[in-house]
């Protein structure tokens, strides 16, 4: 299931390496399909790969062949949910929410198989082959259901070594004399990210990554202050807020679903294991 794999990965490279094939082979049966196709079943976008009109009749016929052949190996087991839930979702939001809400959504069924793609991106109006999107922000989306999963903000962290070897800001615009750990500005797709950094007044050099693990480490060892989670940052005894009360950055994750995707048995599973773990386990995060 090539051209599967590319609609939901997005890259061939990516694909590549879950197929076990080079990107070229990738390449080559994706040029045989749209061939036989008569048209063109990818375009590339700011995130990579996505589908076009003709590609999503492909994914939907694609996804009912996998899902048959699926139902011919587990054969008829009488759980309630199962198939195959694909999830995208970003890093810290999968670590701390996702990823532990499935492990318990796994053992009430078994049959149910989960791929969680890790991405902080915008949300995709064309979701190729993904059945549920976690992204920052209310999103603009034709077609789809949404709705909020989780508040939370960004807030400024920083080492008590670094504090005791720095002055400690007294306002926002103290910061400026501050390294400030965050996402590479050039990378950011997520504008309510890159708000909040527009926030705040420029910074000398400083340490940026794309992981927002990263930013939590960085900080942790003192290269900065961090503009981060505070669902990372309070409960990590090695960091403490800086500035508190005086700024933070509210935010919120929503779910975004296909059309059917909230009838569909297994995505509304899904969806219900998530709001409940964020309710049991971070009561103060989740919306209702």
């Amino acid at each position: 299931m090539t051209f599967l794999a590319v609609a939901r990965l997005g890259r061939y490279t990516a694909a590549g390496g879950v197929l076990g094939v080079n990107h070229s082979t990738v390449s080559r049966r994706i040029a045989s399909l749209e061939a036989a196709m008569g048209g063109r079943l990818l375009v590339r976008g700011t995130g990579g790969w996505e589908v076009t009109a003709l590609g999503r009749r492909a994914v939907g016929t694609a996804e009912s062949i996998e899902g048959a052949m699926r139902e011919l190996i587990d054969g008829a087991d009488g759980d309630r949910v199962h198939g195959m839930v694909r999830i995208g979702a970003p890093d810290a939001f999968t670590s701390v929410f996702l990823a532990p809400a499935m492990a318990a959504l796994r053992k009430e069924h078994p049959a149910l198989a989960v791929e969680i793609l890790s991405a902080t991106q915008r949300v995709r109006q064309n979701r190729s082959g993904v059945d549920l999107e976690i992204v920052v922000g209310r999103p603009q989306v034709l077609r789809a259901y949404a709705t909020p999963v989780c508040a939370y903000a960004l807030r400024l962290y920083a080492s008590r070594e670094y504090l005791g070897m720095h002055s400690t800001p007294a306002s926002v615009a103290d910061l400026a004399g501050h390294p400030l750990i965050y996402y590479v500005e050039s990378s950011l797709q997520v504008d309510e990210l890159d708000r909040a950094l527009q926030e705040l007044p420029g910074s000398p050099p400083s340490l940026r990554s794309t992981s927002v693990f990263a930013h939590v480490e960085a900080t942790a060892a003192g290269a900065g202050i961090g503009l981060l989670p505070d669902f990372l940052g309070d409960p990590d005894p090695r960091l403490m807020r800086v500035l508190d009360g005086r700024y933070e950055h509210p935010l919120a994750y929503w779910a975004v679903a296909r059309d059917e995707g909230a009838r569909n048995p297994a995505v509304a599973a899904t969806l219900q294991a998530i709001t409940e773990h964020i309710r049991v386990a971070q009561g103060g995060f989740a919306l209702s």
